[in-house]
């Protein structure tokens, strides 16, 4: 069943051109006497491309209902990541390109989101933070704490970040997984 483009919103799944889609922005907009339309960014839940377009009432736009269950990254084979159903124990997999750059992310035993979309993993949702180990750090050196300075850390997942002068090799840090920013010691 169509729904009006007035209920579009950021975050909503939609199901536009027998394609499933998430709208990332949305702009709602109505001229004098002409029809309401939206703006929309739109993101590809199958190949991750976004796509901007402007839809109308007319457009067929059906709404997508996702289903979120609770997920454990088990391991990485070559490209297809594979996590667990925190519920049934089952084996999900997920190719390298629907996953995109979030796999700096994902260490063993990370709970996360599932997304699921007619009982099919589509994609998942990190949380707000993940602790990560730092692998890799140059040693701080004293006297330079005139500003907030910062020095390049490798950390477990191969992922480098700027990170204060007092982080040192071995400790456990929080990164922001929105802002991919050191946020404190874990």
């Amino acid at each position: 069943m169509p729904i009006p483009i007035g209920s579009l919103k950021p975050g909503k799944a939609i199901i536009y051109n027998d394609e499933l889609y998430i709208i990332t922005k949305c702009e709602h907009s109505k001229l004098a006497r002409g029809a309401a339309f939206c703006r929309t960014k739109l993101k590809n839940f199958k190949t991750g491309q976004t796509m901007e377009c402007t839809l109308r009432d007319s457009d067929k736009i059906e709404e997508a209902f996702i289903d979120k269950r609770t997920l454990q990254f088990s391991y990485r084979d070559d490209n297809i990541f594979h996590f667990m159903d925190m519920e049934t124990y089952e084996d999900m997999v997920l190719d390298s390109d629907i996953i995109g750059d979030q796999n700096i992310f994902l260490k063993d035993n990370l709970e996360l989101i599932g997304l699921f979309y007619q009982d099919s993993l589509i994609s998942f949702e990190l949380p707000s933070s993940v602790d990560l180990k730092v692998i890799e750090t140059a040693p701080g050196a004293k006297g330079d704490t005139v500003k907030m300075a910062t020095k390049q850390a490798k950390l477990e997942t191969g992922m480098l970040i700027q990170v204060p002068l007092f982080i040192e090799s071995g400790e456990t840090i929080k990164v922001d997984t929105r802002t991919r920013e050191y946020v404190g010691r874990a």
